[in-house]
């Protein structure tokens, strides 16, 4: 259809007569795809080049982006340069390093959080391979598995089962999530990604939990995205809170009803508070 109404994207054929997408094409498909996530219309973007694309990502992330203290770049920068290098070794020293260096509650909002979004940034324009953006992912991965083996919990409550839905197979945000948790003194439960709605709902009764928090990045679309948060809603009773995080929700205007939307990991501590006193409770300290 936009081939046809807008005259783009322009993709060759194979000899089964398949379409092909050249590389540019993919990446300016990348950014229209993110923008319309964003509330914009094709007719807005399609005609648009790269550079004006990337200025109305970068306008419209600035708009989403919680206010932070001015970061020191190199840290940021080092990352990007290794990973162009494909230097494995140094990135995962680099990586290790700062967070002994920030502990893992500021490596997580001061580096981890606005580096992900850097990597993106640079998978999105082509400035980095796929491959590469999964070698970061690994290593983060990797990292925050590492520092939150470290926390021991100081009680049982609250407790979170943690996980994603179907199509969102992005980890990060729920490892993010899991530490900052943890660190509150909340007990975590782990399903890892794309786990089916039916047994979010079984495993989070079996666990006894009280929150189910699920990320979200922008691989899910916003609409097929309420619609399971709410399928969800309707498999749970009512004392199990659904938290939904992540960078989809940037835009969105209002929360399903029984759902509450975490608009960045700094509102953790805030939720919690919230949360304990609405079942009159108090959250126990991690060690």
């Amino acid at each position: 259809m936009w081939e046809r109404r807008y005259g783009f994207p322009e993709p060759r054929r194979n000899r089964h007569g398949e379409r092909i997408y050249p590389a540019e094409q993919v990446g300016k498909l990348r950014l229209i795809s993110r923008l319309l996530d964003r509330g914009l219309r094709p007719r807005q973007l399609v005609a648009a080049s790269l550079e004006e694309l990337m200025t109305r990502m970068a306008v419209s992330e600035a708009v989403a982006a919680p206010p932070r203290a001015a970061a020191d770049s190199a840290p940021f920068e080092t990352t990007l340069r290794l990973l162009a290098d494909y230097d494995e070794a140094g990135l995962r020293s680099h990586l290790s390093q700062t967070l002994q260096r920030l502990g893992l509650l500021r490596f997580i909002l001061e580096f981890a959080a606005p580096m992900n979004v850097q990597v993106g940034d640079a998978w999105s324009r082509g400035v980095i391979a796929v491959s590469q953006e999964h070698l970061y992912s690994e290593l983060m991965q990797h990292q925050l598995r590492q520092g939150i083996g470290t926390i021991y919990p100081g009680g049982r409550t609250p407790s979170a089962l943690l996980t994603t839905l179907p199509g969102e197979e992005h980890q990060l945000g729920v490892l993010m999530a899991h530490a900052c948790l943890a660190l509150e003194g909340v007990r975590c439960v782990s399903l890892g990604v794309q786990t089916p709605i039916w047994d979010i709902a079984q495993a989070a009764r079996r666990h006894g939990a009280d929150i189910v928090g699920l990320s979200f990045s922008e691989a899910l679309r916003l609409k097929p995205a309420l619609a399971m948060l709410q399928d969800l809603r309707a498999q749970l009773p009512p004392s199990i809170e659904i938290w939904a995080g992540g960078t989809l929700w940037a835009h969105a205007h209002h929360a399903p009803p029984g759902i509450r939307l975490i608009s960045c990991l700094e509102r953790i501590p805030h939720e919690l508070a919230e949360f304990c006193q609405r079942r009159g409770t108090a959250p126990t300290a991690a060690v």
